[in-house]
């Protein structure tokens, strides 16, 4: 490996041609055979098949319902229904994280509160929920944020001595693991996305898990109105038939027949993907700069399939380097990264100004009690609010190729070994880092 840095006219640490090593999703002949036999029959607004995909879902997990959305969006939504938020009910959810896991309140009358997120882990710090806590408070949304498992033994404790609902969004973390058990089995609902570009990928589609009855049958009202059948509990019984949410949710049946398949599937390239992520890691171990975002090797946790693979960056190590210089130094080297990820929500016009629904007043505050105001100004969250000059995105794996992974560590060394070099151009980090979705990190 050459001394000098590919940014200032040196060859490029990775040579090689990265070919499939991080193109996703994998399609099989299976998959395009499954999709072209319900587009044959005709059958994309169907059911059966994503009742099949429910069931194989639900069996994965171990859990009683499973039900399938046409978005991870739309599945979290009826989550937030199935667990009765309503007017004026308030949610406690990180800031940093993608919108979808908290935006739909609105539309149910309820509102957010931000709470900070842990600068290790990057999931909602649970030191951060207790005070936040008000007598409108229903539900805490737990986000498992690319890949890593939120702290839920303390956030279902917290939940259980204030009498709250739990919600995870598993739309990072399929397949991940929290001390034995799968993500999304732990709290009282969760939702998942498996858009295309998420570990478990199937196109576009999300997918509801709860192991209570209640909760499943009001997300059944709420947006599946085909299948008024399924409902057993008296109450919602009589006003089936129709869509209590106005939404038609259903999932299209081309995503669960390809769903299925990639169910059969994921395992194997889960456990490709963990041996590429943590290899890579560990070639890393010990460098100046860089730490791997992935739980202790004892811990009982999982990252499943490293959805958005994150590093954690510190800039003291390496002279005060802005990771913004760091990542243009690594992409020079042939390195697909960036620096930032998901900008803090509290400070979006959405969360402050924005007036939805015409109320005469910004939404996040519109549905509460006269002269109770829940916005947090700039200042409010600091981790949340400095975490785009601590973090980057890293190449995500797709196999465990050690001589390939190997020229990508090689470029990590080489930049660190180089950074006195890289501070004179340094132009410091951005001032509106991050972005509001991680969807090109592939």
């Amino acid at each position: 490996m050459t001394d000098q840095l590919a940014l200032f006219g040196g060859p490029k640490a990775v040579q090689s041609a990265p070919g499939d090593l991080f193109k996703w999703p994998i399609i099989t002949p299976e998959i395009e055979e499954a999709v072209l036999t319900v587009l044959r029959s005709g059958a994309m607004s169907g059911v059966d098949v994503t009742m099949q995909f429910e069931a194989e879902y639900a069996a994965w997990h171990g859990m009683s319902y499973a039900l399938a959305h046409n978005t991870g969006t739309a599945a979290l939504h009826a989550a937030m229904f199935g667990v009765g938020i309503g007017h004026g009910d308030e949610i406690i959810c990180p800031s940093v994280t993608y919108w979808a896991s908290c935006a739909q309140v609105y539309s149910l009358g309820g509102t957010v509160v931000f709470a900070d997120i842990d600068p290790d882990t990057l999931c909602i710090d649970p030191d951060d929920i207790e005070h936040r806590i008000t007598p409108r408070t229903k539900v805490l949304m737990a986000v498992h944020y690319t890949g890593y498992p939120a702290d839920m033994d303390r956030i279902m404790a917290i939940a259980d001595r204030h009498g709250l609902a739990v919600i995870e969004d598993v739309s990072h973390a399929h397949g991940g693991r929290y001390k034995g058990r799968l993500v999304g089995t732990i709290g009282h609902v969760s939702g998942a996305s498996i858009m295309s570009g998420k570990s478990l990928a199937a196109g576009e589609g999300g997918m509801l898990l709860t192991n209570d009855r209640r909760i499943y049958e009001r997300a059944l009202v709420f947006g599946h109105y085909e299948r008024a059948n399924k409902i057993t509990l008296d109450d919602l019984a009589a006003g089936a038939g129709l869509p209590w949410g106005g939404y038609k949710y259903r999932m299209h049946q081309l995503t669960s027949a390809m769903a299925r398949v990639q169910l059969r599937n994921y395992p194997g390239q889960m456990e490709e993907i963990d041996g590429a992520m943590n290899c890579f890691w560990d070639m890393l171990a010990g460098m100046p700069g860089v730490r791997a975002h992935r739980p202790p090797a004892d811990s009982g946790l999982t990252m499943g399939g490293w959805y958005a693979a994150t590093g954690l960056y510190r800039p003291e190590e390496l002279g005060g380097l802005s990771v913004r210089r760091f990542c243009q130094a690594l992409a020079a080297e042939g390195v697909p990264c960036g620096p930032g990820c998901n900008k803090a929500l509290h400070l979006h016009p959405l969360f402050n100004t924005v007036d939805v629904y015409g109320q005469g007043k910004p939404t996040r505050i519109a549905n509460l009690p006269e002269g109770v105001d829940i916005r947090q100004p700039a200042g409010s969250l600091p981790v949340a609010e400095g975490i785009q000059e601590r973090v980057f995105f890293a190449p995500w794996f797709k196999h465990c190729r050690t001589s390939a992974i190997e020229e990508y560590a090689d470029a990590f060394r080489k930049v660190a070994e180089h950074y006195e070099e890289l501070l004179p151009g340094d132009p410091g980090n951005a001032t509106d880092g991050g972005e509001w979705g991680l969807s090109r990190r592939r």
